[in-house]
């Protein structure tokens, strides 16, 4: 991670998690009352040929809020995607913190329906509705 990025809030913490997420990262996150937030500080190699982040890259981030989101709503067991609509809202650019943040909007025995967005500072960036599957 670079050494230049400072979190814009003392309680963001750099994760160090394994498979894909941490290549795609650094992952940070945020406590908060209402859950969590999540976050990747953008970075020359998540820029796409336009100069902002790739959707790729946005679209991994969200996922991972909405499926880490889902997994603590279900008791901690996996979840997984089944379904992702997303609406990309403006961009997102080297140095800026995107946060993620996401609900559950209603559960069934193996469903889980939620909602997310990601955000630049105040700018929205990406809204998302996704369906999970829950796995025993």
């Amino acid at each position: 991670m670079p050494d230049t990025f400072t979190p814009p809030h003392p309680g963001w913490k750099a994760r160090s998690l394994t498979g894909f997420i941490d290549h795609a990262g650094p992952l940070w996150t945020l406590r908060e009352d209402s859950g969590w937030a999540y976050g990747f500080a953008i970075e020359t190699h998540h820029l796409n040929p336009a100069g902002t982040a790739h959707g790729g890259v946005l679209l991994t981030l969200m996922d991972h809020a909405l499926s880490t989101v889902a997994w603590g709503a279900c008791g901690r067991l996996p979840c997984v995607t089944l379904q992702l609509d997303s609406h990309f809202m403006g961009p997102a650019r080297a140095g800026q913190l995107v946060q993620a943040r996401a609900v559950v909007t209603q559960r069934t025995g193996s469903l889980v329906f939620l909602r997310g967005e990601l955000r630049a500072g105040d700018s929205l960036v990406l809204t998302a509705q996704a369906l999970m599957k829950v796995l025993k």
